[in-house]
Parts: C-alpha cells; sequence; structure tokens
C-alpha cells in the first residue's frame, strides 16, 4: 500500500485502525483492541478500531484528533502535512517527535523534496 502521510509525518498505511477501516477488517479490528487495551491500560473495543485519516474531516478518527494541536494547526494553514509549512519544525513538532522519531523522517524527506 502507498504511504498515507498524516500531517505530523505518521504513515497511517502503516496503521492497524486505519487499515482495518478501509479494508473492513473485523478480525485486524478486534486484535488491534485486544493488543492496545493491554499496551495503553485503556478498554479498546473492536468497533473503536477504525479511522479514515487526519486529513479528512468526516469520518471515523482514532484516538485524540479532535484535540491535536499538531492536527488543528496543520488544518488551519492549509498544508497537507508539516514538512510544507513555513514554521517546520516547530515546538509542539519537537516534542512529538522524541516519542516518534521516524515521523520526523518522513518530514524531512518530504521538505527536502520540495
Amino acid at each position: 500500500m502507498a504511504k498515507v502521510i498524516s500531517i505530523c509525518g505518521l504513515d497511517c498505511a502503516e496503521c492497524p485502525a486505519y487499515l482495518a477501516y478501509v479494508n473492513d477488517d473485523d478480525e485486524l479490528r478486534a486484535e488491534t483492541a485486544k493488543k492496545w487495551s493491554k499496551a495503553y491500560a485503556h478498554s479498546f473495543k473492536p468497533e473503536d478500531v477504525n479511522c479514515v485519516n487526519c486529513l479528512k474531516l468526516e469520518g471515523p478518527h482514532i484516538g485524540h484528533c479532535s484535540e491535536c494541536e499538531i492536527r488543528a494547526c496543520g488544518m488551519k494553514k492549509g498544508v497537507a502535512n508539516c514538512a510544507l509549512c513555513d514554521e517546520y519544525a516547530c515546538e509542539k513538532l519537537v516534542k512529538f517527535f522524541e516519542m516518534c522519531p521516524s515521523a520526523k523522517e518522513i518530514l524531512d524527506e518530504i521538505r527536502a523534496t520540495h
């Protein structure tokens, strides 16, 4: 599957919630709900494991998309992802990259080619 890059640089095509949604895969939903419930000490139900990706306004979103400062900023600025922002890499992103260095690698690569 081709990459589907979120505003912050995550590749949605690698996310089980996105894959379960686009493939309507109930088995993946159930596996992921069980795995995430254990990993994050939060009760996930299989029906919770659905996401269209943060660039879309309509449809299910996983996690805290509605509260995400990075997503809100990117949507306000009208950029497809943070690599295309004049203020790349802002303080919000630097903190995020500490938790998810792969997102920085993806955004740096995009920025280098634009």
